[in-house]
């Protein structure tokens, strides 16, 4: 449910950016004039409805995996279609496939595919994305309930897509890196509500020629490199996730706050409802504790699995973007990194395009993300 709101926003001092991507607040008249003759996407340009959403209750889910033909012959059955691997565990490239054709078998074969592989890569998809905000939209609800951002950027009407948009940025990358030695912070996206994403897209739009790549890690993987007795501490673990901090972030330096600070305990580890895997369910962002430990336990513990999954890199791909790319992964079963400054997130991409003289490079991408099944834990 949407129910409009409004905000009052302080003008005595120019707020900090929460990213080092999109500002909290729309941007003046004469640069949204520039933005918009320069990008060949205008309609997908980020905006800031005073809109507020309310909490997404409870619902059924199923995962359409569940329901696929194990051999998927309606999705990969066509002539033209190729497949590569990106790694032999994770990460497929799908070429000669038009995503809007897909019926919905062939979206449940996706979804296992997506379920097995982590990570499915399809180029070319201009027609797809020609077709515009509302059938990509519906398109995606198919996978699950649409995520409505509490913070970021998103398209009028459209309130499920979180739009990234990084031009130039010179001021907040000098800025950033005078504090910071890397742009990453790993993460899985909305941990801190009830029911997470478990299908998650992403579409480029316009990016540069070179640089700016996704690095995803395998967190079953990832949790099988740890020892049996090590891996049965952690099944019995329930993590804290909230998203307070951004929450109380963006109203520091008045920013558009859509939604209330969203609080679940999830465990440590879940169990994958399509491959039966366990899955270290950690990030770098969201969660604020362990019930039952104390705080430099809790904060230990978190640092020890996060470092083993940053430098696992034999359970890690990297996905190269192309414009016009469409990217789906699985949010239950990956970690990546995102662009963070001041405890807030935003993009997936790593931060290697720019120069010092015109800062980024223009990088134009949206997000849609479809809530799926309460994390499931082992002893479920």
């Amino acid at each position: 449910m949407l129910t409009t709101i409004t905000t009052t926003v302080s003008s005595s001092e120019k707020p900090v950016s929460y990213d080092i991507n999109i500002p909290y607040l729309t941007v003046s008249a004469e640069e949204k004039a520039r933005i918009e003759r320069d990008t060949a996407y205008p309609q997908y340009l980020p905006t800031w409805d005073p809109v507020r959403f309310d909490p997404l209750p409870p619902f059924e889910f199923t995962d359409p995996a569940l329901r696929a033909d194990p051999s998927k012959p309606n999705l990969l059955s066509g002539e033209s279609i190729k497949l590569s691997e990106i790694t032999p565990r994770m990460g497929t490239i799908v070429e000669g496939l038009d995503l809007s054709t897909l019926t919905d078998t062939a979206k449940d074969e996706l979804a296992l595919l997506v379920s097995q592989r982590k990570i499915v890569v399809f180029p070319a998809q201009d027609h797809f994305l020609d077709l515009g905000p509302a059938a990509q939209q519906e398109w995606m609800n198919y996978f699950g309930k649409p995520n409505y951002q509490p913070v970021s950027g998103s398209i009028k009407g459209h309130p499920g897509f979180h739009i990234i948009h990084r031009d130039g940025n010179k001021e907040e990358l000098a800025n950033f890196f005078t504090q910071k030695t890397t742009s990453c912070l790993w993460h899985q996206d909305v941990s801190y509500e009830r029911q997470p994403p478990g299908y998650v897209m992403l579409g480029l739009l316009q990016g540069p020629e070179v640089g700016g790549d996704t690095a995803f890690a395998a967190t079953d993987d990832a949790y099988k490199r740890l020892s049996p007795s090590f891996r049965s501490m952690l099944d019995s673990i329930k993590a804290i996730h909230s998203s307070a901090n951004m929450i109380n972030h963006t109203k520091a330096v008045g920013g558009l706050v859509r939604k209330d600070p969203v609080q679940s305990v999830h465990p440590l580890v879940r169990v994958h409802p399509v491959t039966g895997e366990r899955c270290l369910f950690i990030n770098g962002e969201f969660i604020t504790g362990f019930q039952g430990f104390k705080q430099p336990e809790f904060q230990a513990l978190s640092d020890f699995l996060l470092d083993h999954i940053i430098k696992g890199h034999d359970f890690q791909a990297r996905v190269r973007w192309q414009p016009k790319t469409i990217v789906i992964f699985d949010n239950r079963s990956i970690l990546r990194p995102f662009t963070q400054i001041n405890r807030t997130h935003t993009d997936t991409a790593i931060v290697d395009y720019f120069d010092e003289e015109t800062g980024a490079k223009p990088r134009h991408i949206f997000r849609l993300a479809a809530m799926a099944e309460v994390p499931v834990p082992v002893d479920a």
